[in-house]
């Protein structure tokens, strides 16, 4: 991946000894990420990898925005984790750890070179990274996070019995007892400069004395996160003055630039919903709509509905989702001629009905068009004054956005006292998360909580995700009122 004057330049730590440690290339599940790769990977693995990890971080972003607890962060981030990015212990004795630990490393550097490019996709970056690496942390293997600790210099001091007993006093007030007078306290205690626990010091949970702080061993993970830290933050540093010889290579610049793009939206794969074609009828549409569709969609269906048009654009991202939705070929076109109402049957023939099937890809090179992301819909053609198309939360203005809320979900449970909430997070550029919110509040009837999002906790990445996800739960509702009676 670099060449071997770079290896030299990234690398900060020994390569020789931190390899005794273990036989292994990675010998522990947790890894501050030092040596950087060394080995050839194909332009598939390099993407792959970084989007897996993408998906992980982007929700751990959204789990900010969205003010979870840290259980809560910890059990959404265990479960993306599980289904995108595992990651087991040494002794899970049936799973290929070396793989699983080589694809983490991989992710995590490609991720390194896409957000390191400006302070604030630094400063996300490290705090997304720093969070999973506590998940992780907290979740180890006892034996095996030890003998990680051990492997590194945290420049940490443990404390002796005679300096517990000539601090037993203040040791108190941290909660740490002696067991009888004149005996120190079996509990570990670490020395270190004041510095490397601001946080700790904040919070008056170490004692300090000239410059050093007493630390707890069970505030032992606030040294180690700081130094991770600090640690990435050096890093992305070096990369950022180091990624000026990558620009020349056309192929990595678009994979990293659209990668650095992953928080705006998350990271959607392209939505494969139901394309079977015998799901929807056109003269259905229009109830599913008020029923089931998120503000981008049902924005564009009441254009289509007032206007009897949309522009191209418009076109392109409702038919796309209408498509994917399971509106057939025969249906759409259906759809498109009943809404398209003031024109004539050869004007809509010539000018329209070729562009339908092109979507459906029986036009033109023929390509089986996916219905756009959230992540396509709010970075790509943005629209014009007199547009319909994009995404409401991004390009509405305030207070024509609380309007258009209010007006489209206030019969599905929205109030004005929701929107606090939903234009704060608009406020911070997490659009989705606002989508997400809107799509727990307009359920709560149907047993959806705050933190629930679409499912487990995860957050709107798609607007057919959220369609499918409402018509699932309406589905459900209908087949539990079916047995009941």
């Amino acid at each position: 991946m670099y060449n071997n004057s770079e290896r030299r330049k990234f690398d900060s730590v020994k390569f020789e000894s931190w390899k005794s440690v273990n036989s292994f290339e990675w010998p522990f599940r947790l890894n501050f990420y030092d040596k950087s790769p060394w080995y050839e990977v194909s332009l598939e693995d390099f993407e792959r990898y970084a989007l897996d990890r993408l998906r992980v971080l982007a929700e751990i972003e959204s789990s900010f925005a969205r003010n979870r607890s840290w259980e809560e962060l910890k059990s959404v981030t265990t479960r993306q984790c599980k289904d995108h990015l595992p990651l087991n212990s040494s002794s899970a004795s049936t799973v290929d750890t070396q793989t699983e630990r080589r694809n983490d490393h991989l992710g995590h550097f490609v991720l390194r070179l896409a957000f390191c490019r400006s302070e604030d996709l630094r400063r996300r970056f490290v705090k997304a990274e720093t969070a999973l690496f506590r998940v992780r942390y907290e979740s180890d293997d006892t034996k095996e996070r030890e003998l990680f600790l051990q492997s590194r210099d945290f420049k940490w001091t443990e404390v002796n019995s005679e300096e517990k007993l000539q601090y037993a006093n203040e040791l108190k007030g941290l909660g740490i007892q002696q067991p009888e007078e004149g005996v120190p306290t079996t509990e570990r205690i670490y020395k270190v400069r004041w510095t490397q626990v601001p946080d700790l010091v904040n919070r008056r949970r170490v004692l300090l004395r000239d410059g050093w702080a007493y630390v707890p061993s069970k505030e032992q993970l606030s040294i180690v996160l700081r130094a991770f830290e600090a640690n990435l933050e050096n890093a992305l540093d070096s990369t950022a003055r180091s990624i000026m010889r990558m620009d020349g290579d056309t192929r990595l610049t678009e994979i990293l630039n659209h990668m650095s793009r992953g928080f705006v939206a998350g990271v959607a794969s392209e939505y494969s919903g139901p394309t079977t074609g015998n799901e929807i009828r056109a003269d259905m549409v229009d109830d599913l709509a008020k029923r089931h569709f998120p503000l981008c969609m049902r924005n564009l269906h009441e254009c289509l509905m007032r206007d009897r048009h949309l522009k191209h654009f418009g076109r392109l991202q409702y038919g796309l989702f209408l498509k994917v939705l399971g509106l057939s070929i025969d249906e759409a076109i259906a759809f498109w001629r009943k809404s398209f109402s003031n024109l004539t049957d050869d004007k809509f023939n010539k000018e329209y009905k070729y562009n339908i099937r092109h979507s459906f890809g029986l036009e033109g090179k023929r390509a089986n068009y996916p219905a756009k992301s959230c992540q396509q819909i709010l970075l790509t053609d943005k629209p014009g004054p007199s547009d319909c198309h994009g995404c409401p939360y991004r390009h509405f203005a305030p207070d024509n956005l609380q309007t258009s809320l209010l007006a489209t979900y206030s019969s599905q449970g929205l109030t004005s006292a929701d929107l606090a909430e939903v234009m704060r997070t608009v406020k911070e550029g997490h659009y989705h998360v606002a989508c997400t919110r809107v799509f727990e509040i307009t359920h709560a009837t149907a047993g959806v909580k705050k933190g629930d999002g679409i499912g487990e906790g995860e957050s709107v990445t798609h607007p057919n995700q959220y369609a499918a996800k409402s018509i699932e739960i309406e589905k459900a509702q209908q087949g539990d009122a079916m047995a009941v009676e």
